[in-house]
């Protein structure tokens, strides 16, 4: 008998309250960073003692990131756990903070002279990115880069509650977040349109489709997962070149960091799906490279290398 499949990352609903968000923030906003965490510990905990699917789904992350790399230096057990979990906390602040232009742009290192140059020559491109650190950040660089002009694909029709909150925020006008649950045509011309106007499109690769369809399978901290392709289709649909984002804490902030990843991708016809594997084996490197530099950045609060088995997959 087949073991039931574990829950699609969108099926895990949310439980984001504004209210109690707005008044965290209000929390830190009148009386600073540490009587923030003293008012979010409890929330936190409870979090963490009653989602047992996230609890268990950090602990394995953690796990399988020290056997595979050695970085934490020692076996992960459960506080470690709750730890990642705090540490979650502690960004989603900087993620409301960063989109509603709160956040202190002195704290953000930036690695920009990449994008720079594309910007100065008007090419656009695809970034590919992950759920790691607090991406929202790179709000920063529009604010500093003239012309900087970034679309980020996220799906966050589970999350409309929170999505309110940062509309109150007033997200600056430099960054667009679209929500989409596949990229069909309109929307990919759509993008190529921005693309060839000099913008850049954001789309993470590691989380697969919420409606199903094409994954890639690849090797991640030394276990096979799956992994999404629709960042490397569109893409090599819109001939543009391909860079990775990131957004770690790095000493008291963060650092954001932009590397080229491909100057195109190509799927051939008759090799298609071998080209798709390659390249999400190339970005699950990359990942493995980013949690190694910044372990606790990963927040993928569900069984990541259980996902969608029944997926048509290009292995």
């Amino acid at each position: 008998m087949n073991a039931p499949a574990a829950p699609h990352w969108a099926q895990l609903g949310e439980s984001t309250s504004v209210a109690g968000i707005t008044l965290l923030c209000w929390v830190y906003r009148w009386f600073g960073r540490w009587p923030f965490r003293l008012c979010v510990g409890p929330v936190v905990l409870c979090q963490w003692l009653f989602n047992r699917v996230g609890r268990r789904a950090s602990l394995q992350y953690l796990q399988r990131l020290q056997a595979h790399t050695g970085v934490l230096g020692r076996a992960p057990h459960a506080g470690d756990s709750l730890r990642h979990f705090f540490w979650f906390a502690e960004t989603l602040l900087d993620k409301i903070l960063g989109l509603g232009g709160r956040y202190p742009a002195a704290a953000v290192q930036l690695q920009r002279d990449l994008v720079l140059e594309k910007i100065a020559r008007r090419e656009g491109g695809v970034l590919l990115t992950a759920h790691i650190g607090c991406l929202e950040l790179c709000q920063t660089l529009a604010e500093q880069v003239p012309g900087f002009q970034i679309t980020v694909l996220v799906h966050t029709a589970h999350a409309e509650r929170f999505n309110q909150l940062l509309r109150r925020m007033g997200p600056l006008a430099s960054v667009e977040l679209v929500q989409v649950s596949e990229v069909g045509p309109a929307t990919a011309m759509v993008l190529g349109q921005r693309v060839a106007a000099g913008g850049f499109v954001a789309i993470v690769g590691d989380r697969i489709p919420v409606s199903g369809g094409r994954v890639a399978r690849a090797e991640f901290l030394g276990h096979h997962a799956a992994f999404p392709v629709g960042g490397y289709v569109l893409a090599a649909a819109l001939g543009c070149p391909v860079y990775t984002m990131s957004c770690l804490h790095e000493g008291a902030g963060y650092r954001v960091r932009f590397e080229h990843f491909s100057d195109r991708i190509v799927l051939p016809r008759g090799t298609r799906e071998q080209a798709l594997a390659a390249q999400a084996q190339r970005f699950a490197y990359w990942l493995e490279q980013q949690v190694t530099q910044s372990p606790l950045d990963w927040f993928n609060f569900f069984p990541f290398w259980d996902q969608d088995p029944d997926a048509h997959r290009a292995d």
